[in-house]
Parts: structure tokens; sequence; C-alpha cells
């Protein structure tokens, strides 16, 4: 399953949860203005910004871009 980084007022956070959804995409959401933990694990690899979309613990997309050029097998 996917992790996706996010804070609130977000539009980019907003559009690739959005995507995900339409694809039917199962992920989960980590508000990182919510969990300091987490915003403190995102910034201890380097990111700056979100969303950040994980999966099994690794980077899968660091960006919406990224995320809609993908094939769409690689989202199942």
């Amino acid at each position: 399953m996917l992790i996706v980084y996010s804070k609130k007022n977000c539009p980019a956070c907003d559009q690739a949860k959005k995507y995900l959804s339409t694809k039917h995409v199962d992920f989960s959401e980590v508000k990182i203005d919510e969990i300091p933990d987490a915003r403190d694990f995102l910034l201890s690899r380097g990111h700056r910004s979100v969303p950040q979309i994980y999966k099994d613990d690794k980077l899968f997309v660091g960006s919406v871009a990224e995320l809609i050029s993908l094939p769409e097998q690689c989202l199942s």
C-alpha cells in the first residue's frame, strides 16, 4: 500500500490523493502538520516538499507530475 505524506491546504497533495482515488489505488495518508514524527521523517530523508509518496518504506514518487507520468501497471 502507498503512503501519501501530505499537509493541510496543499493543492498538490489534494491532486495526488484525487488521482490515486480515481485510479482505485489504496493508500493511507499521513499529515505531517499533525504528526511531528512524520515531518521529522521526511526532513531526515532530505524532503522539503509534499506530497511524498512511499511504498514499502522507500520513496515511490516525490511529485504529482511523477505520479501522473507512471504507467498504470506501476500503481497496482
